[in-house]
């Protein structure tokens, strides 16, 4: 049986702490524009009727609602997050929007996703990989659960490429942010999201390890000067 190591729970323990203020958080980290991001990752999909979204590390739901509002109406949607807290407050989302009753939340980690294999049409995460302590198990977990010839986009903060944006980006991030986010909520998880950004992979190393899981025909696009990056691969068909 899957346990969450010590840096795990206490990843999962601070999200649980600033759930309230969560999606604060991501406008601030994004300057606003998340939702825009999210929603040309979900266009990134292609869900076929009657199919199964599994939407990992969902939060407060805003991708499996985005989700929901692009796809069919019989398209049904799981999302799975290892934080209660993060569930509790997308579950208010849900019960106020005409889409809730599409989405069903699970709580589990990456990890160690509780269905079979070969379960889902597509698979999502936004905001989520890099909070992942095995990185590389939940990407295999995920290829394992998506159906032959499904699709998984996974949409990621990045570092900027242009030397100077990246140096006013990181100052926003270890500076000022932290500052702003001590004021509404923990400081120390607005120290520890900045650093998680800025300690992520590259974009063609984390496209290495999604073709090690066995993703292919794999491509990545970024958006707002590198600000985030969405990632795109494939599990082949049968």
């Amino acid at each position: 049986m899957f346990q969450l190591s010590e840096k795990g729970r206490s990843v999962r323990q601070m999200f649980d702490d600033i759930s309230p203020r969560y999606d604060l958080l991501n406008r601030l980290l994004s300057f606003g524009i998340d939702q825009r991001w999210r929603r040309f990752a979900v266009s990134q999909l292609s869900v076929p009727k009657n199919g199964r979204v599994l939407d990992i590390a969902t939060g407060t739901c805003d991708v499996a609602l985005e989700v929901a509002e692009q796809s069919d109406p019989s398209v049904t949607i799981v999302g799975e997050d290892f934080t209660q807290g993060m569930l509790v407050h997308g579950q208010q989302k849900l019960n106020n929007s005409r889409h809730g009753s599409r989405i069903m939340l699970v709580n589990a980690p990456c990890e160690a996703i509780p269905h079979p294999a070969a379960s889902f049409d597509a698979i999502t995460i936004a905001f989520g990989i890099r909070n992942v302590v095995d990185r590389q198990g939940g990407l295999n977990e995920m290829f394992r659960v998506l159906k032959p010839g499904g699709r998984a986009v996974i949409l990621e903060f990045s570092n900027p490429r242009s030397e100077l944006f990246r140096k006013i980006y990181y100052f926003y991030f270890q500076k000022i942010l932290p500052t702003i986010g001590g004021l509404i909520s923990k400081r120390s998880a607005y120290q520890y999201l900045p650093d998680s950004v800025i300690e992520f992979p590259s974009q063609e190393e984390f496209s290495v390890m999604m073709g090690k899981a066995g993703f292919q025909r794999l491509q990545y696009c970024d958006l707002t000067f590198g600000i985030s990056t969405v990632y795109v691969g494939d599990k082949p068909a049968a």
